[in-house]
């Protein structure tokens, strides 16, 4: 078996990894840019140069593009700063979660997301809806297996061009692994961590020829970690299927069951110093047996790609997702801790969403000159139809009459199964089926189209253009209040970069990109009262970057931007009147990654951020929340031998304020991370890493001001990889 990793890579020849985007797919136009290396393999692997999305030149293997970008255009050449995370890097730094992979990543840092779903800060701008799979919109609020991605590419600053609206502050895309032609092999990984947790996934080919290919992803986890109560399994199921349907014309079918439950776990509260309580660290405020998160899945993708020319390709592509979600929960919302510091308030809450996405849409890339500029340009249409039915009950308390109850502070908590001891030595109990906060049936329609052109002035310039026009048309029933409002919001969001080369491996880009959110918010929860009458909130990134391949491994980028939100808000002195709120958020952000020489990769990056909240008297003189002015992360491996190599790695976050009335903080941290690797055969290898090396208290993120999450102490995960 030969290994493909990020570290010291020898291999012969061209590797041709299959990352086929589902939605405007990488296509085989061939560049001037990257005309130079193909015919530098060109008589090693004729029959593949044109496809190349992954090129070994020399020794090293580098991905020198991005799935989600929809046209063929180096990395080099996006006028935007980017990540890209593979998965051989997400199996040797351990990440088993979107979490992991934000801790080093530049630019973005999680939030804690109510303890069930990803929430990604980009920017200083919080999302929760801001995912794509295979460049789909994935929108419903869960936690996202990696288990079948081939990569998983974050692209910084609004995205609307190519993504529509939200993308505000960045996006993150998944990339699943797709069949691969003439190939069969199986792989299966098994693992299990200090706290008890295991896992195991298999990853098969089946191809007995170069027309067709099934590949089926599966995985199984059962999760524990560090709190009391917490556990939960996820099952993961994704058969697909490639047809070469003729030399020019290729399908890709896509089904993908998940199933999810886990305890939900909303942290721990903070005291008089604004800080979380480092006393409460091993106490959970919830129910052990309802603070509990369940989802279903059911995803289905086909992809079809057409080449009319050699200058123009085309691809459709069509997606259904049907989601069935439920979350309750109770969690700390009031803490005094200088006038009653044994005691606690709850709060709780149960909700539900069935959502249903359909996603239709198509691309035409094409290549054609004007003289002599070059022009590469996409064009396309998206249609989605989402129909989301959402519930929210509170807490009710017999005791209170309310959703709010005083517990002491105990390990455990006097709660189980919605039953408990009160702070007064009183029976309580909770019905989850009397305070009903919300209940809205939403159907949405969303027509797109839009248009870019990449434009090559000269050798040394290249001038990118586009603009996208969204309908957006929103129905919402308030069943509870027997109420029907519909909204139409129509936006055009333009897209402005230019790329200066001095050398073939450096470029000098600025650019100018705007996106928008309408007021139904990302999860559509309502537009009654003052919302109805809002326009989008709308954002703007200006940014100016640099891109150097510091040699055909290893590359240095490094970026200055500006995000703007205006806001739209109904003015005090005339209901019939807005008032556009602006504010900002600024930054720079450094990043290195690549193989240093033969025995050393290494991917860092560094974050500087500044921000200031503004309403209608202008600047506050409050920080935003979730914006920590530094970051820094640095991972190593070192191929010591052939056979066994070392990792090491930490990451840091400055502190941030965890509200927006900044009465509350996460103090800075640092983890430092480990790894050892051994190949035992060319068919088995053995992996340790160890997280939080030293031990060290702290706390990544928080929700609100008393929900701040306890992070995992020393823990350490073992394994085993087959290849059979």
């Amino acid at each position: 078996m030969t290994r493909y990793s990020p570290i010291n890579l020898s291999v012969a020849g061209l590797l041709i990894l299959s990352n086929t985007f589902a939605v405007g797919a990488q296509t085989n136009i061939t560049t001037k840019d990257d005309q130079a290396n193909k015919t530098v393999i060109q008589n090693e692997a004729d029959d593949n140069a044109d496809l190349g999305k992954l090129v070994v030149l020399g020794k090293f293997l580098y991905s020198d593009q991005v799935n989600a970008l929809k046209t063929p255009t180096p990395i080099i050449d996006v006028p935007q700063s980017l990540s890209i995370i593979t998965a051989d890097q997400m199996a040797q730094q351990g990440f088993n979660s979107i979490g992991d992979i934000i801790d080093y990543t530049p630019g973005v840092n999680t939030s804690q997301g109510e303890g069930h779903r990803d929430a990604i800060v980009f920017r200083g701008v919080r999302s929760t809806a801001d995912f794509f799979i295979d460049g789909v919109r994935d929108d419903v609020q869960y936690f996202r297996p990696l288990y079948n991605l081939e990569q998983v590419e974050i692209l910084r600053g609004p995205n609307a061009l190519l993504f529509g609206r939200g993308g505000t502050g960045g996006i993150l895309n998944r990339v699943t692994k797709k069949g691969v032609m003439g190939e069969s092999f199986n792989d299966f990984t098994a693992s299990v961590d200090s706290f008890g947790g295991f896992g195991f996934a298999i990853d098969s080919n089946f191809s007995s020829n170069e027309r067709m290919a099934f590949r089926i992803n599966a995985m199984y986890e059962g999760l524990e970690n560090h709190r009391n109560f917490f556990d939960g399994e996820r099952i993961g199921f994704n058969p697909t299927a490639k047809f070469i349907l003729s030399p020019d014309t290729t399908l890709d079918l896509s089904y993908e069951y998940i199933d999810h439950q886990r305890f939900i776990d909303r942290g721990i509260p903070t005291g008089s110093d604004g800080r979380p309580v480092e006393d409460f660290e091993n106490i959970v405020f919830g129910d052990p047996s309802l603070n509990t998160t369940e989802l279903q899945a059911h995803l289905f993708r086909a992809a079809l790609q057409h080449e009319f020319s050699e200058n123009l390709k085309g691809n459709f592509s069509a997606f259904y997702g049907d989601y069935d979600k439920l979350y309750q929960n109770f969690y700390a919302s009031g803490y005094d801790q200088t006038n009653s510091p044994d005691v606690v308030t709850l709060d709780g809450y149960l909700d539900t969403t069935q959502r249903e996405n359909m996603i239709i849409s198509g691309h035409l890339i094409g290549q054609f000159f004007s003289g002599n500029i070059e022009h590469t340009w996409v064009a396309g249409v998206e249609f989605i139809n989402t129909s989301s039915n959402q519930d929210r009950y509170n807490a009710f308390w017999n005791t209170t009459l309310d959703d709010n109850e005083i517990f002491s502070i105990n390990r455990p908590l006097n709660l189980r199964g919605g039953l408990g001891i009160n702070a007064a030595g009183n029976p309580t109990s909770n019905d989850f089926g009397i305070d009903l906060n919300d209940d809205t049936r939403v159907d949405i329609d969303v027509f797109s189209i839009f248009i870019q052109d990449e434009i090559q002035l000269t050798d040394q310039l290249d001038l990118v253009l586009g603009a996208r026009f969204d309908s957006f048309d929103i129905d919402v029933f308030n069943v509870e209040a027997d109420e029907r409002r519909s909204r139409k919001d129509e936006e055009v969001s333009p897209r402005f970069g230019l790329i200066y080369k001095p050398k073939e491996n450096i470029s000098i880009y600025g650019s100018y990109s705007e996106s928008f959110l309408p007021r139904s918010g990302e999860q559509f929860a309502n537009i009654n009262g003052d919302n109805n009458q809002l326009d989008p909130n709308t954002f703007t990134n200006r940014e100016i970057g640099l891109k150097w391949d510091l040699n055909q491994s290893l590359s240095l980028t490094a970026a200055v931007f500006e995000i703007e939100q205006s806001s739209p808000q109904v003015a005090d002195d005339d209901p019939s009147t807005l008032d556009v709120i602006d504010s900002e958020i600024d930054g720079f952000e450094i990043q290195l990654k690549g193989q240093i020489n033969d025995y050393w990769y290494i991917s860092a990056g560094y974050t500087n951020l500044d921000g200031e909240q503004v309403n209608r008297d202008g600047a506050t003189g409050l920080r935003p929340r979730e914006l920590p002015e530094n970051m820094f992360s640095v991972w190593n491996n070192f191929q010591v031998t052939d056979q066994f190599g070392l990792g090491i790695g930490l990451t840091y976050q400055d502190d941030s304020f965890i509200n927006n009335s900044n009465s509350a903080s996460l103090p800075s941290y640092t983890r430092i991370d480990a790894a050892a690797f051994y190949d035992v055969s060319e068919m088995l290898r053995i992996q340790l890493n160890v997280e939080n090396l030293t031990d060290e208290l702290y706390f990544p993120n928080a929700h609100s001001t008393h929900q701040a999450t306890v992070g995992a102490p020393l823990n350490a995960r073992i394994t085993a990889n087959w290849r059979f």
